[in-house]
């Protein structure tokens, strides 16, 4: 296994100080707790700021809405916009995943249908993957799509659904036939672009401990479902969406989480220097750009066709045991009682918000067994 880290193109340093100007004018009203947020802030206003600028779908074709940007240019935008702690959740993930995957397995019709929504920042989507009796065991889900005349029947849960309540798409993975007997479980799995605005879709928010309700429980009660709403090969969802995850789990929001507070606690270290602060924070630093060297490796090995799930579960794992002690770090180091406020809030935004970290996108335990079973040890 290689990380080997690709060139910058030459006009990513222009494109990173385009997108700092825009971000300075767009983000100068908000809150601590807004940037405290990131990628899990929804805002269909600024994404579609953010696609008027050709910013979503950036490495698509044209005829599709995109603009043929390389995949490195895509990740300067990432990371400026996860540095500024933008919200971005509106478009974050039919930009990352969902519409790579129509761009790869849908049909004409889907591509040319869906695609420019989610570029001009209009369609937000979610993944539909989590079931109340499955949990992340997804070779174990129960939710179906019976074939009928003309289409598809859906009947089943989806659990803990970012942002269902406010998406128009989601992308699920449901059963369309039987395990064979004593055969893998992870056969009979299909993907279904399913339209939430469908007759028989019920939508619960769920209140998580920061009172957001972020999370949601989707019920699917005889949901009739075009012909053409199957996405992709029928039966080979497994394989579909185990390569969809290798976007998700690779990217900058995998590391870059908690980033908005390291700025703002250096920015406290220099006007009231704390012992030994110099130490800490270069290690920080270091781990962050050894983080951001793997991650633009497997971006460079997603750009070249490759399907680095293992590599992209390092660096969700690393990345998020990095995100998640970050907050504590910065605390140790100022003195809540003297920090500004600004940084006060953003921490304690953080301390509701860091544990999801290692539960979105696949729990540690997923992926350390993603990695263990590629290393022989299970």
């Amino acid at each position: 296994m290689r990380f080997d880290l690709p060139d910058a193109p030459p006009q990513a340093e222009e494109l990173r100080q385009q997108l700092r100007a825009f971000l300075a004018e767009a983000g100068r009203d908000w809150t601590p707790e807004i940037r405290a947020r990131s990628w899990m802030g929804f805002d269909r206003e600024f994404s579609r700021a953010v696609g008027a600028r050709g910013w979503i779908g950036m490495t698509w074709p044209q005829v599709y809405g995109g603009h043929e940007k390389s995949g490195l240019e895509r990740i300067v935008v990432l990371e400026e916009m996860l540095a500024q702690g933008a919200p971005v959740g509106a478009h974050w993930i039919g930009d990352r995943q969902s519409g790579p995957l129509i761009l790869r397995l849908g049909t004409e019709e889907q591509r040319r249908r869906i695609l420019p929504g989610i570029a001009r920042g209009e369609l937000a989507f979610c993944i539909g993957l989590s079931e109340p009796e499955a949990g992340s065991d997804l070779a174990n889900l129960r939710t179906k799509c019976e074939r009928i005349p003309n289409g598809w029947k859906l009947n089943g849960r989806k659990i803990w659904t970012t942002f269902a309540h406010k998406s128009d798409y989601m992308i699920a993975l449901v059963r369309t036939s039987p395990a064979p007997e004593g055969g893998s479980r992870h056969a009979g799995l299909s993907q279904f672009l399913v339209d939430l605005r469908l007759s028989g879709i019920s939508i619960r928010p769920i209140r998580d401990l920061a009172g957001e309700d972020s999370f949601n429980e989707v019920t699917f009660d005889d949901v009739i479902l075009r012909e053409d709403d199957l996405l992709g090969e029928e039966g080979a969802g497994w394989a579909q969406a185990t390569s969809e995850l290798a976007f998700e789990r690779s990217g900058p929001d995998r590391y870059l989480s908690s980033y908005p507070a390291l700025a703002a606690g250096i920015d406290a270290l220099n006007a009231a220097p704390a012992p030994g602060a110099e130490v800490t924070i270069g290690r920080m630093v270091a781990r962050l750009n050894t983080l951001r060297g793997m991650s633009l490796s497997v971006g460079g090995m997603l750009e070249r066709g490759e399907s680095p799930a293992v590599e992209a579960a390092l660096v969700k794992d690393a990345g998020n045991v990095f995100e998640q002690a970050l907050p504590e770090q910065i605390r140790n180091l100022v003195d809540p009682a003297d920090s500004p406020e600004e940084l006060r809030r953003m921490l304690a935004g953080l301390a509701q918000l860091a544990p999801t970290f290692s539960l979105r996108g696949g729990t540690r335990e997923i992926l350390r067994g993603i990695i263990a079973r590629d290393m022989g040890l299970r």
